[in-house]
């Protein structure tokens, strides 16, 4: 009997220990404090959420030993500073929209979204799936970045207007904030870009410093009342038809994570990158209703605009190709990737939707 009991004690104990071995290695890790620098305003919870959601996915996976703070735009470094202070080692990551930096390289907007570009989930695919992530890991690392896909608006509204918008002769001299590199093609078709963020579009739209703006959508457009200063809303915005925000990793940060902490940064970034399509695509709808029932216009943007813009675009892609290698490299893969995405999406996923747009729901 002694003998019986000695040994289910001897298992218990072998048990134990195995377990201990067993157990998850994350569990072992040393505490990390990371400080997150977003561009955008916590106002607007949505693409500032994604950044929220990762942090609190690293905290969760981790028991609270590795947690990191985020920080609106401004509260560490402006808004358009946070690829300086994450190269720097100032923060150890951000959270933006990389074509905000097209000025440093005009790479950077290959990793968010240029005009005619891919829809999000063909830009996805290209990040996951095709070369896009090994691509612009390659270039980022000339700026000590570690880059991730952390969310998508999906295609965007094309903004609003404080006069209606007939032809291109409309565009010539139009003031528009426009984020990225969209500007570059405005200003090809005649109209007059300015890159303001997010916060302060509102003031620029009211006192007329600017004739039009855009930002993304229904949710946040209504947000931040561009309804209440002019009347017309354009669509789609061809500049941003599947925008991609990015994490950005010092890469000091980075390598000094263990493998089990680089994975589960990994995963809660891809998280991040979900929660905030899931979310626009669950709170435009509504939004949109609302600010029609207020007296908002809704417009197509004229197929001439699209059109000269369209020509313009595929021509300052032609000029970037031939002076600048780091974008040549990158867009040869894009451009090949997003051509076959189209030709897909044309047989079948087009059909769809429009027949579906048609109907009497």
């Amino acid at each position: 009997m002694q003998r019986r009991s000695f040994m289910a004690r001897a298992a218990i104990g072998t048990a134990t220990a195995a377990a201990v071995v067993a157990a998850p290695a994350v569990r072992a890790q040393a505490a990390v404090r990371w400080r997150l620098a977003s561009s955008f305003p916590k106002s607007l919870d949505t693409i500032f959420g994604a950044a929220d959601v990762f942090a609190k996915s690293v905290k969760d996976a981790t028991g609270g030993k590795f947690e990191i703070s985020v920080h609106q735009a401004g509260e560490l470094v402006p808004a358009f500073g946070v690829v300086d202070a994450v190269q720097n080692g100032t923060v150890e990551a951000a959270h933006t929209a990389p074509y905000y930096f097209f000025g440093k390289d005009e790479t950077f907007a290959l990793d968010c979204a240029v005009p005619f570009g891919m829809n999000s989930r063909q830009m996805t695919a290209w990040m996951y799936e095709g070369n896009g992530l090994k691509l612009l890991r390659e270039f980022y690392a000339k700026y000590n970045i570690v880059n991730f896909p952390c969310g998508n608006t999906g295609a965007q509204m094309g903004g609003w207007y404080r006069k209606e918008i007939k032809s291109l002769a409309d565009i010539k001299g139009l003031k528009m904030r426009i984020g990225g590199f969209g500007g570059k093609i405005l200003g090809a078709i005649g109209g007059v870009p300015q890159n303001i963020p997010g916060g302060e579009i509102y003031p620029a739209l009211e006192k007329g410093t600017i004739d039009a703006a855009e930002w993304i959508g229904p949710y946040d457009d209504e947000k931040l009342g561009f309804n209440k200063v002019a009347k017309f809303y354009y669509y789609p915005g061809w500049w941003e038809g599947g925008p991609q925000l990015s994490l950005y990793v010092g890469s000091k940060a980075w390598d000094a994570l263990t493998p089990e902490y680089k994975a589960i940064v990994t995963a809660a970034a891809s998280h991040g990158h979900v929660y905030m399509q899931a979310k626009y695509d669950a709170v435009n709808p509504a939004a949109l209703k609302r600010l029609v029932g207020g007296g908002t216009q809704l417009r197509p943007m004229p197929r001439a605009v699209m059109d000269a813009a369209f020509k313009a675009a595929n021509e300052v892609y032609a000029e970037l190709n031939a002076k600048n290698a780091n974008w040549k490299k990158v867009y040869e893969d894009w451009v090949k990737f997003r051509n076959d995405e189209v030709l897909w999406f044309r047989v079948c996923e087009r059909e769809f939707d429009n027949y579906m747009s048609a109907q009497k729901l």
